[in-house]
């Protein structure tokens, strides 16, 4: 669902994170834009509602290449995770190419993040997608705390689609970018006319 702008010579794709409330959306939203240089990105804009925020920028990142001529701009978007957001959701979700789907690796927070992968299938089906088919990274966040869930558990969980996954601790930036740089490739490979792995 990518938008082309031909007088840039840009082709805009949107980036979509999703996951329960608190997992780590929006620091990884925040990690990638203090990483970015203020040249290449547009401003962090935010919409704030009683308990959740809604992140998005764009920017232009050098790495990735270009398609037939044109440079590719990426549109990153945070969802609320708390279930009564659900319309903003399925708002962000529209014209979506990829998704890094954040997981709290907390132990107690496995029920909701199986709801929220189950919530995300759903919402996409709405709308014509399939999640097999849009690229789509699971990222385990919050590894470092020591009621974190082992790796097995989490994968057995929620890597339902064989899907590439990462450990992270987006608080200090590990795993954030790889995240990234794979649904990115993932979506370059697709405008090429590739099929997913």
């Amino acid at each position: 669902m990518s938008f082309i702008n031909y007088n840039a010579k840009e082709i805009h794709c949107k980036v979509v994170y999703y996951g329960p409330s608190l997992g780590g959306k929006t620091t990884n939203m925040q990690w990638i834009y203090a990483q970015t240089n203020p040249e290449m990105r547009s401003d962090l804009e935010k919409s704030d509602t009683q308990t959740e925020r809604t992140l998005f920028f764009d920017f232009l990142p050098i790495q990735m290449g270009d398609v037939q001529g044109f440079k590719t701009r990426l549109h990153l978007y945070t969802v609320p995770g708390q279930v009564v957001y659900d319309a903003s959701r399925k708002l962000i979700l529209k014209g979506l190419d990829g998704i890094i789907f954040v997981a709290d690796s907390q132990k107690e927070r496995m029920e909701e993040n199986i709801e929220s992968l189950r919530n995300l299938k759903t919402n996409l089906e709405q709308q014509g997608y399939n999640i097999q088919e849009i690229p789509l990274v699971i990222q385990y966040n919050k590894r470092d705390l020591p009621n974190a869930a082992s790796l097995t558990e989490l994968r057995k969980a929620l890597n339902l689609y064989n899907s590439p996954e990462f450990e992270a601790e987006a608080n200090q930036g590990v795993g954030v970018l790889e995240s990234l740089k794979t649904v990115s490739k993932s979506i370059m490979t697709v405008l090429k006319g590739g099929a997913l792995l």
